[in-house]
């Protein structure tokens, strides 16, 4: 298990740490979540991410965002085990940070594929924004 890895091998863990570390700016930590073949489908990008630079590139870029949060809605997650190890979690969190000085907040729908027997658990991970409305 890797060093500051407090819950990482429960899915809540490693959803937990990779809210606290993007809070924390530490986005060498949460592409440290991600397993070498992971796939990304990042909320502030059109692009696949589905290599280690890719990744890094993509949560460094959100790390500079001024005033960076994300904040998990806890009553949404659902968590639905495949296997022993497997477990496919899914919510929405909100991200907050300043555009032109001004603090804007982005709700996003998530869903995470977790091979928790691993040390990098994430596999898959799709997040995207919730559409403000629908007609």
């Amino acid at each position: 298990m890797s060093e500051n890895s407090t819950h990482k091998h429960t899915a809540v863990g490693v959803i937990n740490n990779w809210v606290e570390w993007n809070n924390a700016g530490d986005f060498r930590k949460v592409a440290s979540l991600y397993s070498e073949e992971a796939v990304l489908l990042p909320t502030f990008s059109p692009h696949v991410l589905s290599t280690e630079e890719g990744r890094l590139k993509y949560f460094e870029s959100l790390a500079s965002r001024k005033g960076i949060q994300v904040s998990l809605h806890e009553k949404t997650l659902k968590i639905r085990p495949l296997s022993d190890s497997i477990q496919v979690a899914s919510g929405i969190y909100r991200f907050s940070f300043e555009i032109d000085d001004e603090p804007l907040t982005f709700e996003a729908r998530f869903t995470w594929v977790l091979d928790l027997s691993c040390d990098r658990p994430v596999k898959h991970h799709h997040s995207s924004q919730v559409p403000r409305t629908l007609s």
